[in-house]
């Protein structure tokens, strides 16, 4: 199997396991990669920026939405490509940009959240409590209460939670590194996991040969959804980090904090949430601007 073949099946192994991907969509990303790595002579994982320039001139008889589908399919594999150490740059900014209406992340209501919380602590309530109840409680407090990704949370070293500081050390996409708060309770809910976790461990989520994979992850994730009656389709790692935004957002964090938060390096790719925030921005004028507060019929 040739390097592209190789790196593009990596990378729908990614799609399915972070954000429970259709078939429909796998299809589309394999379909998109496929053609531009023939175009690049099977050398497209590691085309620099002048090789991928070219790629815009096989695509004048497409339509817009098609050329937007395709250039998103791009970035994204070529943004794997940095986050897991293949190549050390992301070409992908030399290609098009049509407009396009993006589409709104997919998330999770408080009441679901509820649900699956409430059946954690169901599990933390047996006597003995089981492994696996800490480690699922540990997981979703990171998930969804830190907003990791499913790469960085699998990935968390023992070592990234430091002492009692309130913060992990994660390394996100290209090797970056940043403090990620985490509460009080997911602190103890990590603590209490981490007394069944072997001390010569270098992984906070073990598994027999290096720590859990996020197929494994992706696959908890949804047990936990079908016990607490949510559709398994609806849920996902990247659904859960999605759902710390908006909930965030709508408790008045604002872009700027939650960029940080998301370790986000460019504010636009943050922005994806202004849908939500606009309706609170709304009851902002309208109950807080000073014109508000008079009486204009006067």
């Amino acid at each position: 199997m040739s390097d592209d073949a190789n790196l593009i099946e990596r990378f729908l192994e990614m799609l399915v396991a972070e954000t429970g991907a259709s078939r429909h969509t796998l299809s589309a990303y394999r379909t998109d990669l496929e053609q531009a790595s023939a175009i690049m002579g099977g050398s497209l994982s590691c085309a620099d920026r002048e090789l991928i320039k070219k790629l815009p001139s096989r695509w004048r008889h497409l339509q817009n939405s098609t050329v937007a589908r395709k250039t998103s399919s791009l970035r994204r594999f070529f943004g794997f490509l940095v986050e897991e150490g293949f190549r050390e740059n992301d070409p992908s900014n030399a290609l098009p940009r049509p407009g396009v209406v993006r589409s709104l992340p997919k998330t999770l209501s408080h009441a679901e959240i509820g649900n699956l919380f409430r059946l954690i602590a169901e599990g933390l309530d047996c006597d003995p409590v089981k492994p696996p109840a800490l480690r699922l409680s540990a997981i979703m407090e990171l998930l969804y209460g830190s907003g990791l990704r499913a790469s960085e949370l699998v990935s968390l070293q023992r070592s990234s939670l430091s002492g009692d500081k309130p913060f992990l050390i994660i390394k996100g996409k290209g090797g970056k590194e940043r403090l990620v708060p985490i509460s009080q309770q997911a602190r103890v809910a990590v603590r209490r996991w981490m007394e069944f976790v072997e001390p010569k461990e270098v992984w906070l989520f073990p598994s027999r040969k290096s720590h859990i994979s996020r197929i494994r992850l992706y696959q908890i994730i949804k047990e936990l959804a079908v016990k607490a009656g949510i559709n398994p389709a609806n849920i996902s790692p990247h659904v859960l980090r999605h759902a710390f935004a908006t909930h965030l957002l709508e408790g008045g964090a604002d872009l700027r904090a939650l960029q940080t938060l998301l370790g986000h390096s460019d504010i636009s790719t943050t922005q994806i949430y202004t849908h939500i925030d606009s309706a609170r921005l709304v009851e902002l004028v309208n109950n807080r601007h000073p014109l508000s507060q008079r009486n204009l019929a006067r």
